[in-house]
């Protein structure tokens, strides 16, 4: 179920399927002619080892989408996490070929027959909140410093492709006998405790529809999310009714921009934040400068710029 929310009339849909796709490629330019012609704009990828995607629009097109991927039988329990948002978060509309739908980078690993057990969100609090279990968060580390799960702990990686190397240095199947792991969505947790079964660790758990699907079903008041969850789109976050954060994102390294980070002195507005500051080149700050302009003149004249949030 959506929540019911006055926020927005946009329509979200965040989805993935580890599925045997062998004619991913043939796929493409017809499911980006059905994303055209429902009026939905997003980002889906497609692989060999299956499909993920976001999609935002009008729901009757959200919805039809979903219904038309499904009636393929591998990718017949696709699921989805819905929110709404109060714009279109999305700038065009893209289809993309992948090696992998999430870049692990690690060869052999198949969520499909060594994924760990699924625990509904109606269960993880309990499951969390044993001794007995190591808890990770498997995001990025500008995700997890918006928000977590009570206990969580942060590898402290830059992107999901370094967790294999952490995995390896910091868990041990001897000693890490409980393994919880979450993610936004599901996916890069699901191809984590895959990770794990091949790395020989028996007891792997991971969060059903991520993050995304407890907020949607755990109520506040007995959550143990904390903060905002960060989402790959032009909401840049979502609080715990799934509405939209009020952060944005640096222009520059698209990362999300905090109050701490605009009380920097290496913080320029419409230009850089403190995370990119020291590797921005002159070219490429004049470039972000130009950008403002175009945006501000647009904003003038009443339209709506390409590249304004």
């Amino acid at each position: 179920m959506v929540k019911a929310t006055p926020h927005g009339q946009v329509l979200v849909a965040a989805f993935y399927r580890f599925s045997h796709l062998d004619d991913y490629r043939e796929r493409r330019e017809r499911l980006q002619q059905s994303c055209q012609d429902l009026g939905l704009l997003g980002t889906i990828l497609l692989a060999e080892e299956g499909i993920n995607g976001t999609v935002a629009g009008p729901e009757k097109g959200v919805r039809r989408l979903l219904e038309r991927l499904r009636e393929d039988p591998r990718l017949a329990d696709l699921q989805a996490k819905f929110s709404w948002a109060a714009e279109q978060p999305f700038y065009r509309m893209k289809v993309r070929l992948k090696k992998e739908i999430v870049s692990l980078g690690v060869p052999g690993i198949d969520p499909r027959s060594q994924a760990g057990d699924y625990v509904a969100p109606e269960d993880w609090n309990a499951l969390i909140s044993r001794d007995d279990v190591r808890v990770i968060d498997t995001r990025n580390d500008y995700e997890v410093h918006l928000g977590s799960f009570e206990g969580a702990e942060d590898p402290g990686t830059r992107s999901f492709r370094d967790f294999p190397a952490w995995a390896r240095e910091n868990l041990d199947p001897a000693r890490d006998r409980n393994v919880a792991m979450f993610c936004t969505g599901g996916i890069r947790c699901e191809k984590s405790t895959a990770l794990l079964k091949q790395m020989g660790f028996e007891n792997v758990f991971h969060l059903d529809g991520g993050i995304l699907n407890y907020l949607e079903t755990v109520d506040p008041q007995d959550s143990l999310w904390r903060g905002d969850c960060f989402v790959f789109d032009n909401r840049v976050t979502v609080d715990h009714e799934l509405r939209q954060g009020d952060l944005e994102v640096c222009p520059a390294c698209r990362m999300p921009v905090t109050a701490e980070d605009r009380a920097s002195p290496k913080f320029e507005l419409h230009v850089s934040c403190p995370k990119c500051f020291d590797r921005l080149t002159p070219e490429r700050r004049e470039s972000l400068l130009e950008r403002a302009r175009q945006i501000e003149l647009a904003a003038e004249r009443g339209e709506k710029h390409l590249g304004s949030r």
